[in-house]
């Protein structure tokens, strides 16, 4: 094996597993025959640092157990066919010299065909390797706890393995950070990076332009847990999140034009602190100071900003985002530089561990959920709800988690608090709906900071 997978695990094949036996006995049933290794990739739920990441900064999310497991069979003929273990999810197959990716509808291929391409091109494969692929997740879809980058991650680390191919583990994030964009999702890094690089037993603050990752150990005394809201959103299938990708990127250029910057070369708001060279509370002090509360018209911007309306439709917009007319820009600016700040003080207090650091977290988490709730307008009513309930029922900090708009919360919780905590959410939440009470199966779990991504192969 190559070094990369150093940290592979070899079973003997009468020790696998329930979940990966299983696995390969449906795989047999469907393709006739065995699988010739599995890959894993765990999602994450981010901690602290929420829609940040695509503007440049650090955030501080764990890798949970839940995760993308996939079997696979490499093949003679260029053809990959995928099958799904969830019957809900029909099988596909293409030419793997013949990859298409349908942005306009976010099925679940699409995401195992932006990791394979992501590898194929990273390698200009010509005749890259078929491959048979049975795929397994239990990390609940559209909940916010990154099921579709960890099946990107996957996929990448599948192609990566069966085409005899090796990169870091930083490359590889790198790689399917980009190749998750061809469904037209503009993320900044942050779910395709933790699945890498996460490690048994600690949160990451991963920081981006070069991708580093910093063990954070997390305090004694209290647990996270994740909470979902049985909203689904899928950030693919909406233009919500790229509004705000794209109002971050318009607040930089404005931002960078009002202090005699070079704008046309400031890409995130990021960008515009180093060069000006301050701090992320004098940052806070210029947008108040260059920008007004009130949206932005795209006619606005373009005088602002010295250019046509077709110039910032082709240059600043995304294909999603053309018929948006007005922009939030101080609202979101203000959002990222203090959500910036709230990160690093999470992690100083992580790391100074001062008697009271489970209360000065779970403040740090209110305060996040708050900007995300009115900054940057990422929540939702059933978000809120359970927030308040999470926080009622002994949570010291509660928050949104992943891009928002439904999916879930994460809650810091006293470990003397824990199972009545979750009788009490439970009874609140859950119970208080028959909608909900009908998807409460795994929506409510104490997680633990989970391994990244590897390779298992059957000795």
């Amino acid at each position: 094996f190559p070094a990369f997978y150093a940290n592979r695990v070899c079973l003997n094949v009468s020790h696998l597993p329930f979940r990966l036996q299983k696995l390969k006995e449906m795989f047999i049933s469907k393709f006739g025959s065995a699988p010739k290794f599995y890959a894993r990739a765990p999602g994450r739920v981010n901690l602290i640092g929420e829609h940040i990441d695509y503007c440049g900064y650090a955030v501080l999310p764990m890798a949970i157990e839940q995760d993308i497991l996939i079997a696979v069979e490499p093949v003679k003929t260029p053809v990959v066919q995928l099958a799904n273990t969830n019957p809900l999810y029909l099988d596909f197959s293409t030419n793997t010299n013949n990859i298409e990716i349908n942005s306009s509808k976010p099925q679940w291929h699409n995401y195992f065909l932006c990791g394979l391409k992501g590898i194929q091109e990273h390698f200009g494969l010509n005749n890259p390797t078929g491959m048979n692929c049975l795929l397994d997740g239990t990390i609940p879809p559209s909940s916010g706890l990154s099921s579709s980058s960890a099946l990107v991650c996957c996929a990448g680390l599948v192609t990566l393995r069966a085409n005899g191919k090796t990169l870091s583990k930083v490359e590889l994030a790198e790689i399917c950070t980009k190749s998750e964009r061809y469904v037209g999702t503009e993320g900044g890094g942050m779910d395709q990076s933790i699945s890498f690089l996460a490690e048994e037993g600690t949160a990451k603050l991963l920081e981006f332009g070069p991708l580093r990752g910093s063990a954070v150990r997390l305090p004694q005394g209290a647990v996270f847990v994740v909470a979902s809201s049985c909203v689904e959103m899928n950030k693919a299938a909406t233009a919500h999140f790229n509004t705000r990708v794209t109002e971050c990127r318009l607040a930089t250029k404005l931002l960078s034009k009002s202090k005699g910057l070079d704008w046309k070369k400031m890409l995130r708001l990021q960008d515009v602190q180093r060069e000006l060279g301050v701090s992320l509370g004098e940052m806070l002090t210029i947008v108040e100071e260059e920008l007004h509360p009130e949206p932005y018209s795209t006619e606005e911007i373009c005088k602002c900003l010295g250019i046509s309306l077709e110039e910032l439709c082709s240059q600043l917009l995304t294909h999603n985002t053309q018929d948006v007319s007005t922009f939030k820009l101080y609202q979101r600016a203000k959002h990222v530089y203090s959500e910036a700040a709230r990160v690093l003080e999470f992690q100083k207090i992580c790391n100074q561990a001062p008697a009271n650091a489970i209360q000065l977290l779970g403040e740090l988490m209110n305060q996040s959920h708050i900007s995300c709730r009115e900054m940057y307008e990422c929540s939702c009513p059933e978000l809120d709800l359970l927030v308040d309930i999470c926080l009622q029922s002994g949570a010291v900090g509660s928050r949104l988690t992943g891009a928002g708009w439904g999916g879930c919360t994460v809650s810091m919780v006293p470990t003397d608090k824990l199972n009545t905590f979750l009788l009490d959410v439970r009874t609140a939440y859950y119970q208080s709906s028959v909608q909900r009470l009908a998807l409460q199966s795994n929506s409510l779990f104490a997680t633990k900071p989970a391994t990244g991504a590897l390779v298992l192969v059957e000795a």
